[in-house]
Order: structure tokens, then sequence, then C-alpha cells
């Protein structure tokens, strides 16, 4: 099996790329959104390491985001709760599709959590700025604040590109993003 861990900024379209690959997807957003809403036991630790945020189950996302907007320092104590919960989702995900060709591996935090290993390829979505902004702006609850704590936790877009096997340029249309995934799959595969 083939790991293809897809990288790039915040609205880049990391998702939207992953889908075009036709492989089973990771999504380690959707994972999180779901611990949110079914795991009793993150939401325990959460209301212990910072109570005046979370006051029922399931976690509502205003409560996480109000947290990390208030205090920068919740960001990590949040991190460190659930991303262990993402690597047990992350292993069963991968036992659970060893026989497929490939995988997509869309995390945005990769890199920074050395998630990848050293057979895994990695893909770089390269996006316009403007359209990244736009693609933001369209988002709920992404505010100028929180995007900039959440960009303080990840390592530099130039790291990423650098680090990167392949460079696929998100013009937000599906045809040049499927050509690029055509050519890139025909040498990896």
């Amino acid at each position: 099996m083939i790991r293809i861990a897809i990288v790039g900024d915040i609205g880049s379209g990391k998702s939207h790329i992953s889908k075009l690959f036709n492989y089973p997807i990771f999504n380690a957003d959707l994972e999180v959104a779901k611990i949110y809403k079914t795991n009793k036991q993150c939401f325990k630790d959460l209301k212990k390491k910072i109570p005046e945020y979370f006051s029922s189950f399931p976690i509502k996302k205003e409560e996480i985001i109000k947290a990390i907007v208030d205090n920068e320092k919740n960001l990590k104590k949040i991190t460190k709760i659930v991303h262990p919960e993402i690597r047990k989702k992350l292993n069963i995900f991968l036992k659970n599709n060893k026989k497929e060709e490939a995988v997509i591996l869309d995390i945005p935090l990769l890199l920074e959590n050395r998630l990848n290993q050293k057979g895994d390829i990695i893909i770089f979505i390269q996006s316009k700025k403007t359209e990244v902004i736009k693609r933001l702006k369209k988002r709920n609850n992404l505010s100028l604040d929180l995007l900039n704590k959440f960009k303080k936790i990840q390592l530099s877009v130039s790291y990423k590109k650098k680090k990167s096997h392949y460079i696929i340029k998100n013009n937000f249309t599906n045809k040049s993003a499927k050509i690029n995934i055509k050519k890139i799959l025909k040498k990896i595969l």
C-alpha cells in the first residue's frame, strides 16, 4: 500500500484534491469532528484541563474556538488530548485498508506531528492566496485571529513544499487537478 499524504496551507483545497484520487481517504478534520461528537473521555479530559470552556457533551465547535481565541495555550492543551485519538483512528484506517493499492492521508498537521513515514509520497497543494482568502471567508467561525493561532503551530508553507515530492497547483477546477493526479499516479504506481 502506498501512502499518499496531502499537505498545504489552510484553505488550499487539500480535502477537495484528496477526493479526486479515488482512493480511501483518512480525513483528520472529519475524524476530529467525530471525536468531539462521540468521545466522552475526550470531553472529560478537556473539561478537566480547561473547565471554563466546556459545558456539556458533545463538545461544540464554538467552545473549542472560544478556548483557542481566548488563550493560545489552550490550543496545545486541546491538541495533546485530541491527537492521540487521531493517531489511534489513523492506525485503524491503515489496518482496514492494508490491501488497497494506495490510501490518501488528508492530515493538516501530518509533518508537524511526525505522522509521515519514510516511504510516504507527499504532495503539496498550492493555491493562489486570493483564492484561499476567498474560501476561508466562506468558512463559519474562522476569524483572522483564529487563523493566525493555527498558523503558529504549523510548519511554514515553504518547508512543506520543500519536503514534498510533487506539487499540484489547485486553481479550483477539477480538470487541471485531475490531469496532475493522473501524471503523479502513473509515476508512483
